[in-house]
């Protein structure tokens, strides 16, 4: 398209503007440059020239190439986005996409590991700083619930063993306190005492790598899919699975919604 360059404008304005996550701003990105992409095949030349067919299309095209209903849901919520600051900036004087309904998705509950499972899981055997750290990643993200990001973004002082408690960022770079249990806590001091074994010198990341380094997202995911087949769990095992099974278990035993609903850090209670 003729004036693609829109696009970049307005992942800077949502980096800097709105201050949204890298991650958030590279999704936008591909998600809009999918739709420009369509729209050149189809000889559109201008954002202004779209209208409520041409995403109509779009979303059709995108359902034909085997995408999920999430995925169209999403692509359409950047489009009406993007549409509503092309507006503010004058480029455009309607919103097509306001006009077009996505596909629904259907709804699932998330999977969870029973009480017995996840306490097999847990019992890991050995020693060594790395099956100290595994041994405290994963209670870590039975005990507290945390999201993947969460975990490896904690530094060294973000748990409080005192007061039992870890300090996380999450979404919306939104902090919230959570209470840390006692295997948890546990864990946690027996790797701090191994720690120093991987860590590099004046590193601050609670978890770190054989490198020395935060470790990533990836090294957590691998290590988890280790721990479930060396620990024979019959299920896809996976760190926001943890996650789930926290909040099906305290939810089971509080009945409490609300406070579950407060420890998880969702804005909305109807996604809790």
């Amino acid at each position: 398209m003729d004036d693609a360059g829109w696009i970049d404008r307005f992942i800077r304005h949502l980096e800097f503007e709105r201050r949204l996550s890298p991650l958030t701003c590279k999704n936008y990105r591909r998600d809009l440059e999918a739709l420009a992409a369509y729209l050149a095949q189809q000889n559109v030349a201008a954002w202004a020239d779209v209208d409520g067919e041409h995403i109509r299309a779009f979303s059709a095209a995108c359902f034909r190439k085997g995408l999920s209903a999430r995925s169209i849901q999403r692509r359409l919520s950047a489009a009406r986005t993007f549409y509503r600051y092309l507006a503010r900036e004058n480029k455009v004087r309607r919103n097509p996409v306001t006009s077009v309904s996505a596909p629904k998705a259907k709804k699932r509950l998330p999977g969870n590991l029973d009480a017995d499972r996840m306490a097999h899981l847990l019992d890991i055997p050995g020693d060594g700083a790395i099956v100290d750290r595994d041994r405290a990643m994963l209670e870590l993200l039975y005990s507290s619930g945390l999201r993947l990001a969460e975990l490896v973004n904690l530094d060294l002082d973000d748990v409080d063993a005192r007061d039992a408690t870890v300090r996380v960022t999450g979404k919306g770079n939104k902090e919230r306190v959570i209470p840390v249990g006692r295997h948890a806590l546990a864990a946690l001091r027996q790797w701090r005492s191994t720690r120093g074994e991987l860590a590099d010198a004046g590193e601050k990341a609670l978890f770190v790598s054989t490198r020395g380094g935060r470790i990533s997202p990836r090294s957590v995911q691998a290590r988890v899919k280790h721990w479930a087949k060396r620990q024979g769990i019959d299920a896809n095992v996976y760190p926001h699975l943890f996650r789930h099974s926290f909040a099906t278990h305290v939810l089971e035993s509080s009945h409490d919604l609300r406070g579950v609903q407060e420890l998880l850090g969702h804005a909305n209670i109807a996604t809790t």
